[in-house]
């Protein structure tokens, strides 16, 4: 990974953990809208940003649902990343790209997400109004603050490539 990659990773994983931190009461629990949850477009663009986007998630669930939040919680966005990441290499529209590069992160937290909050406690039956609500949540941040940053993402290389 050259410099350009590593500082880019870095940087990603830092933007995740702060957005995630900053505004943990939003972050975290049955209903969430975790704002850094919009970078995980990225990785239809930057190989790298699947490192960053997992590291920054790892470091954010420090602070949220104990340990089940920290390996489960890490553990989805790993796969949405590499699921996204490998959507990005094999559909070349991007409009297609985009809206099914984005339902892997919607389905996969809304899926595993809840885990880290019913899995212990005695909230089983709520697992499902679980799925509802983060899946909600991520569809709303990344619906439109993921899809806001993908279009002008992908129109900046557009430009770059015309130069």
């Amino acid at each position: 990974m050259n410099t350009t990659k590593l500082c880019r990773a870095g940087l990603i994983s830092a933007i995740y953990c702060v957005l995630t931190i900053a505004i943990s009461p939003l972050s975290f629990g049955a209903i969430q809208f975790r704002f850094a949850e919009a970078l995980t477009v990225l990785p239809l663009f930057y190989p790298e940003s699947i490192i960053g986007l997992t590291i920054g998630c790892l470091i954010a669930n420090i602070f949220g649902n104990g340990v089940i939040d920290i390996v489960l919680g890490t553990f989805a966005t790993l796969i949405s990343s590499l699921l996204t990441y490998f959507v990005g290499k094999k559909l070349k529209k991007f409009p297609v790209k985009l809206i099914v590069g984005e339902i892997f992160p919607i389905v996969i937290n809304a899926v595993l997400v809840p885990f880290t909050f019913c899995a212990f406690a005695d909230l089983k039956h709520a697992y499902f109004l679980g799925v509802l609500t983060v899946g909600l949540g991520q569809l709303a941040v990344i619906s439109t603050l993921g899809t806001l940053l993908a279009v002008s993402i992908n129109g900046i290389i557009n430009k770059k490539s015309k130069l």
